[in-house]
């Protein structure tokens, strides 16, 4: 990923993931688009899990795995962590997808289904399928907070008790929110990491509401990369026409693996030129697996050569695609031996005499 100017929109683990993708060779930039308030009414919460210790519930939905570990500390915060456990594998837990099921192992449990859909319909369905009538269900909700599942198990029959453990709040930085916005819109930014949806919902409606929505999934259709944890994230992307990269697993190890696969591909299919493998990024320029020292003047006019894949492009054009507005032929002739020199290869832009240049491929 030598080269790719990575966005992540994540609050939580933002640093293990932006690390993950530094490691292998991104520049990583961070906007949040949302902040996660744990324990949002603690006081609330604990009176909720006294109650399930008092009264244990038949079955336990677990929505995130975020969620649920912050439950089991909560709890341990009070002193009764190992009861709540107990209760809990006396219970049947369902979980709402990967990373639910994954928090459920790691405190020592095992979820008894697993939604792999990630989604509440589908736990609904499952429990009023097999009927609910008369059962204590204790549901512990997203940061979105109640999303109706409770609503339908309580009018079914059950007797639903909702535990709220976090809720999304403001981004913890406007500004860089912002600020990624327009980089993403301006084609600064190759790849866009998203691990929640209503993080991804919460980033796109920014940047709607800077009236950058259209250029921005533009650039998501032209070459920005979109990456997703898994299908729920990837909704709110899918509903405005973008398909983002998925791992097969919902885990970041597994998504930032996914991400450069992705890029291990397109060195497999990246422009084949007398010097090497060619690759242009957002803001440099990989050719032959090494990164150019190229000005963005030289970085304009390599770009225009790899789009025309070998076709000569006329000195006007190169002087139109550079930053500025020069009428000088002379700046374009600057900018190209620059590039060569760059690249260490004057053979890599051919001069076609009375014409132009043209990139030489193999």
């Amino acid at each position: 990923m030598a080269g790719c100017t990575v966005l992540v929109t994540a609050d939580r683990r933002k640093e293990e993931l932006g690390a993950a993708l530094g490691r292998r060779g991104a520049q990583v930039r961070y906007a949040p688009a949302l902040s996660m308030v744990p324990h949002v009414d603690d006081d609330r919460l604990h009176a909720a899990t006294l109650a399930l210790l008092d009264d244990p519930p038949d079955v336990v939905v677990v929505t995130t795995g975020i969620g649920f570990r912050s439950w089991i500390e909560a709890a341990d915060a009070h002193g009764i962590a190992d009861l709540l456990l107990a209760v809990l594998a006396g219970a049947r837990i369902v979980a709402r997808g990967p990373k639910a099921r994954g928090a459920i192992q790691a405190a020592g449990l095992t979820a008894d289904w697993v939604a792999e859909s990630e989604s509440s319909a589908e736990i609904a369905d499952l429990l009023l399928g097999e009927g609910v009538a008369g059962l204590r269900i204790a549901i512990q909700h997203h940061g979105a907070g109640a999303d109706g599942l409770d609503v339908v198990l309580a009018e079914a029959g059950a007797a639903v008790a909702s535990l709220v453990v976090y809720r999304w709040g403001p981004p913890p930085d406007p500004d860089a929110l912002h600020a990624s916005v327009l980089a993403a819109a301006a084609g600064e930014i190759d790849a866009v990491v998203f691990t929640s949806a209503p993080g991804a919902e919460a980033w796109l409606g920014a940047a709607e509401e800077q009236g950058l929505g259209a250029p921005v999934v533009e650039r998501f259709r032209d070459g920005m990369v979109a990456a997703a944890v898994g299908p729920v994230t990837a909704r709110p992307l899918e509903r405005r026409g973008v398909t983002p990269l998925q791992p097969d697993r919902g885990r970041l190890g597994a998504l930032v693996r996914c991400l450069v696969a992705h890029y291990e591909h397109a060195e497999t299919v990246a422009l084949a030129t007398v010097a090497g493998p060619l690759q242009i990024r957002s803001r440099l320029a990989v050719l032959d697996g090494e990164v150019l020292p190229l000005s963005p003047s030289s970085l304009e006019v390599l770009r225009v050569l790899a789009s025309r894949r070998g076709e000569v492009v006329t000195r006007d054009e190169l002087l139109a695609a550079l930053p500025g507005a020069s009428c000088d032929p002379h700046a374009a002739e600057v900018a190209v031996a620059r590039l060569r020199e760059a690249a260490g290869r004057r053979d890599l832009v051919r001069t076609v005499v009375k014409r132009g240049y043209r990139l030489e491929l193999t």
